[in-house]
C-alpha cells in the first residue's frame, strides 16, 4: 500500500508568487529532498527567470524538463509533472492538475487569493483531497508575512 503524500495549500495574500516559491524550493534543499515545479509553459517561462535573478547575490539550480540531465536537476520546472528527478516535493502553480502523486512526500498548492478564480479552484481541490482522505494542511500569511498554519 502506498502511503498519500501530505499536501499543503499556501494562499498567497501579501506576497507574489516570485516572492515565495524560491524560499519555499530553498527550504525543501536544506531538508536534501528534490523538487519538481508543475505548471503550464508560459509560468514556467516566468518561473526560471525568476530562480535565476531573485536574489543579488545567488541563483537557486534547476532545469526545465526535457533537457539532458533531468535526472540530476535538484528542481525541475515541468509542464507534465513526470518525476524525472525522483523529486520527493511536487509544486503544482496556478491551475496545473495535482495528478499522480506516488512517489512523493508532501505536495504544494500554491494559489494567489486575490484571484476569484484561482480561489475557488483551490477551494474544489480542498473538498476532492478531504474527500480521498489526503492528510491535508492549510498556509496563510500573517500581517507580518509570516506563514502560518490555519488548519
Amino acid at each position: 500500500m502506498t502511503t498519500k503524500p501530505e499536501v499543503w495549500f499556501y494562499h498567497l495574500e501579501r506576497s507574489t508568487l516570485d516572492q515565495v516559491l524560491p524560499t519555499l524550493l530553498e527550504k525543501t534543499l536544506e531538508r536534501g529532498w528534490r523538487a519538481l515545479v508543475k505548471a503550464g509553459p508560459a509560468r514556467l517561462e516566468a518561473v526560471d527567470e525568476a530562480l535565476w535573478t531573485y536574489r543579488d547575490d545567488g541563483f537557486l539550480a534547476h532545469g526545465q524538463a526535457g533537457g539532458p540531465h533531468d535526472a540530476r536537476q535538484p528542481v525541475l520546472l515541468s509542464d507534465t509533472g513526470e518525476n524525472l528527478n525522483g523529486a520527493q516535493a511536487l509544486f503544482i502553480l496556478d491551475d496545473a492538475e495535482l495528478g499522480a502523486t506516488e512517489g512523493f512526500e508532501r505536495c504544494f498548492i500554491i494559489f494567489d487569493g486575490r484571484d476569484e478564480p484561482a480561489l475557488q479552484h483551490a477551494r474544489g481541490r480542498w473538498k476532492t483531497l478531504k474527500d480521498q482522505g489526503a492528510p491535508l494542511a492549510y498556509w496563510r500569511q500573517t500581517d507580518e508575512g509570516r506563514w502560518e498554519k490555519a488548519a
